[in-house]
């Protein structure tokens, strides 16, 4: 993949930004070089191709946040800095549904990607995360590619926050990997999708993890649908492996039905 400059700065594991994410691109740059080392890359996915601001070397990156711990420090990995495929797969999904006039949501949005994709497609998206970097990373995704007048940011925790308000669509990838999370998340995605017929909950997962706890809950109050999908890539050694994730499609039981008159 083709890349733009370089940025280094010191690995921390808190975020301590002084700035605000109404700042300008290359003022949100600046903020991300003073933390990490990074680039942009051009990623395709279906019919569009958007420039993503991602770390460079995200090995080194932990070697250098476990150099600096003390006993008795655990080690905080930036999961939300990595493009997991399941995301590759499902912001190809968001592209085969329709946009115009609709409002999504993406919860744990790391970098953005799935909602990057979305607002690219027609979506009005509103990407949260509950790290802040994580955050920074999205809003410089959002200018890069001009997609501000269809995407914004906020810090949203899903065991906890609300937003008051509804959205038609509900995204999320690799968000249920925390057992102990299942049941906010639950009740987070019933007061956040809009209860209508067409309303849903697109949440995507590695074909191998296990959510059984999750959608044994999930399904008192949503009808659930299901189907993998998957690409092949190929390794080092010249052959193809095949990555399959899993896109659930949840929608509420309760729906409000529509005034007549």
């Amino acid at each position: 993949m083709n890349t733009t400059r370089h940025m280094r700065g010191k690995p921390s594991q808190e975020s301590s930004l002084n700035i605000t994410l109404d700042a300008p691109l290359d003022e949100l740059l600046a903020a991300a070089k003073s933390r990490y080392e990074v680039a942009f890359e051009p990623v395709k996915i279906g019919g569009y191709t958007l420039e993503i601001l991602q770390l460079t070397n995200m090995g080194s990156y932990v070697e250098a946040l476990a150099a600096q711990l003390t006993p008795g420090d655990s080690l905080e990995l930036p999961f939300w800095a990595r493009i997991w495929r399941s995301s590759f797969l499902l912001s190809y999904f968001v592209q085969r549904l329709p946009a115009e006039g609709r409002s999504m949501l993406e919860i744990g949005a790391g970098v953005g990607l799935c909602g990057l994709f979305a607002a690219k497609h027609g979506f009005e998206v509103t990407l949260t995360d509950i790290h802040p970097d994580a955050l920074l990373f999205t809003q410089i995704n959002i200018l890069k590619n001009g997609l501000q007048e269809r995407a914004r940011v906020a810090s949203a925790d899903f065991t906890q926050d609300r937003l008051g308000r509804r959205f038609d669509i509900v995204l999320g990838s690799e968000v249920l990997y925390k057992e102990d999370t299942y049941r906010p998340l639950c009740k987070f995605l019933l007061d956040h999708v809009a209860d209508t017929s067409e309303a849903e909950i697109v949440l995507a997962k590695e074909f191998t993890r296990k959510a059984t706890k999750f959608f044994n809950l999930a399904e008192r109050e949503f009808n659930i649908k299901s189907q993998d999908i998957g690409y092949k890539s190929d390794t080092q050694a010249g052959d193809q492996e095949k990555h399959l994730c899993t896109i659930y499609r949840l929608s509420p039981k309760k729906i409000t039905p529509p005034r007549i008159g």
